[in-house]
C-alpha cells in the first residue's frame, strides 16, 4: 500500500524533462491528475455509486450489445444517444454533445474557449477546470470561495470583467464543499459574463434541488455538465454530455474525435434512459444517508461536517493526515483535501451504502 500520510498534491508534481525535449513546456510544468489508487474494504473516496448498475438492466443492455454490429463504426456523433438524452432531459437534440466522461467535456470547452484567452473559477474547487487550463497554456483566474464556501460574486465579476472572452467553470453542487450556490448569484455572474462560455458543472445535481436548465435557456452562452458517473450508478462506463444552445453544441461537436462513443456505451446509456426509476430510489437513499452522517457527526468531540448537497460530505478536522490514517486503520477509505487552499485539516467522505457508513462512524469514534 502507498504511504498516503501526505497530501495528494505530493504525489503529482511535474516531471523535468531535458530543455530540447519535444514535450510542451506547458505541460511538463503540469501536475499529474491527483489520484493515488489505495486498497481498502470500504472504498468511500470517489464519490462513486455504492451501488452497481441493476442486474436486470445490465443483462438488458448485454442482450441490446449481441444485436449490434460490432464490426461496424457506432454513430458519428452518438445520435441515437444524443437523441435518448434530449427525450429524457427535454432538451433539444442538436443542443447536446456526448463524450467518454464530462472530464473531457471540460478539456474540450477548455480548448473551444479559452486558448489564447482566460479561464476563471474558484478555489478550492475539481482540479481538472485548473489543471485543463495549465496543460493549454491559458491564463488561469481561481477566486476564493467565501470561508462558508459560498461564491463571492463580487471578486469572481471583477475578474471577468477585466479583460473579454475565455470560459468560466462554476460546479452546482460544489466539488469538494458540496456547498449549493444561490440561484441570485450564479444568475449575476451569467449577466456579468455575457462574453464568456460559463460552464456549470451538475455531476452532482441530482443529490441536490439544484436544475440550472432555467439559466442555460435565460443565458444562451451557459453550457451545463452532467454525467452518468454519479446518481447513474455508471462510473465505468465513461460517459458525459453537454446541454447548450445549437450554435455552441456545433462548434463543440468539431472538437470531438468522430466515432468517440461506442456501440457498447450507447446501449447502457440507452437501457439507462429507459429505466430511470431506479436512480430516483438511490438518491432518496443517499441523501437519507447523508443526513444520518451529518446528524451522528454533530456528536464527534472534534471534527465538524460542513453541510452537504451531494453525495458527499467535506468533514473538518484538526489533523487530515492523521484523521484519514485512523479510518484507513479501520478498513475505510477517504479522500483528503488538506492540500487545497482553505481545506486545512479536511477530509471528504462520500455516501456509501448503509453498512459502509456505519464502519466509516465507527471508524471515526475509534482510536
Amino acid at each position: 500500500m502507498k504511504d498516503m500520510s501526505k497530501p495528494l498534491a505530493q504525489y503529482s508534481a511535474p516531471i523535468n524533462l531535458p530543455t530540447n525535449s519535444p514535450i510542451r513546456a506547458a505541460v511538463t510544468a503540469s501536475a499529474d491528475y491527483p489520484f493515488t489508487h489505495v486498497e481498502a474494504t470500504v472504498k468511500l473516496d470517489q464519490n462513486e455509486s455504492s451501488e452497481d448498475f441493476p442486474e436486470e438492466l445490465k443483462a438488458l443492455a448485454l442482450q441490446r450489445m449481441t444485436q449490434q454490429a460490432w464490426n461496424r463504426y457506432p454513430d458519428l456523433h452518438a445520435d441515437s444517444l444524443r437523441d435518448a438524452i434530449a427525450a429524457y432531459e427535454k432538451w433539444p437534440a442538436d443542443g447536446i454533445v456526448v463524450t467518454t466522461g464530462s472530464n473531457v467535456l471540460i478539456a474540450l470547452l477548455t480548448q473551444l474557449s479559452g486558448i489564447g484567452r482566460r479561464v476563471v473559477t474558484v478555489a478550492p474547487n475539481f482540479a481538472l477546470y485548473a489543471l485543463g487550463a495549465r496543460l493549454l497554456d491559458v491564463d488561469l483566474s481561481e477566486v476564493a470561495l467565501r470561508p462558508d464556501f459560498s461564491l463571492d460574486v463580487a471578486a469572481l465579476v471583477a475578474v471577468i470583467r477585466q479583460r473579454a472572452g475565455g470560459v468560466v467553470y462554476l460546479p452546482q453542487p460544489h466539488a469538494p464543499t458540496g456547498t449549493l450556490a444561490a440561484q441570485q448569484d450564479l444568475s449575476e455572474i451569467l449577466r456579468a459574463s455575457s462574453d464568456w462560455l460559463t460552464v456549470i458543472d451538475e455531476a452532482y445535481y441530482q443529490f441536490s434541488a439544484a436544475d440550472s436548465t432555467t439559466l442555460a435557456r435565460q443565458f444562451p452562452n451557459t453550457v451545463l455538465l452532467r454525467t452518468f458517473s454519479k446518481a447513474w450508478g455508471l462510473a465505468g462506463l465513461r460517459l458525459g454530455y453537454a446541454l447548450t444552445t445549437p450554435d455552441i453544441a456545433r462548434q463543440l461537436q468539431k472538437l470531438v474525435p468522430p466515432f468517440a462513443v461506442s456501440t457498447m456505451q450507447t446501449a447502457v446509456a440507452q437501457v439507462a434512459l429507459e429505466n430511470p426509476g431506479y436512480v430516483i430510489e438511490r438518491v432518496k437513499r443517499v441523501i437519507c444517508e447523508r443526513e444520518r452522517i451529518v446528524k451522528a457527526l454533530d456528536t464527534h468531540p472534534t471534527w465538524r461536517a460542513h453541510p452537504s448537497a451531494a453525495n458527499f460530505i467535506l468533514i473538518r478536522t484538526p489533523d487530515a493526515a492523521q484523521a484519514y490514517a485512523q479510518l484507513l486503520r479501520h478498513g475505510v477509505l477517504v479522500r483528503r483535501q488538506d492540500s487545497l487552499p482553505g481545506l486545512a485539516g479536511c477530509i471528504r467522505v462520500t455516501i456509501g451504502s448503509k453498512d459502509e457508513n456505519d464502519a466509516f462512524l465507527r471508524a471515526a469514534w475509534a482510536t
